[in-house]
């Protein structure tokens, strides 16, 4: 994963912690389940960017790298 994935999903899910809590301490839930959303959708993206850095690392080693 590059560096500027690694900032932009950590930035997303930090974003969407500070709305989740927000949305919770104000009592709007939309804004809370907004965070929520924005949360899961930051660690699928880190997943997946995760997943590729390991098929990367077996492909490597099954070509001698």
């Amino acid at each position: 994963m590059g560096l500027g994935d690694k900032i932009k999903n950590a930035t997303e899910e930090a974003v969407g912690k500070v709305k989740e809590k927000t949305g919770q301490a104000s009592g709007d839930r939309d804004l809370q389940a907004e965070g929520q959303a924005e949360q899961t959708t930051a660690n699928l993206k880190q997943a997946g960017e995760k997943a590729k850095d390991a098929a990367k690392g077996v492909k490597d080693s099954l070509e001698g790298r």
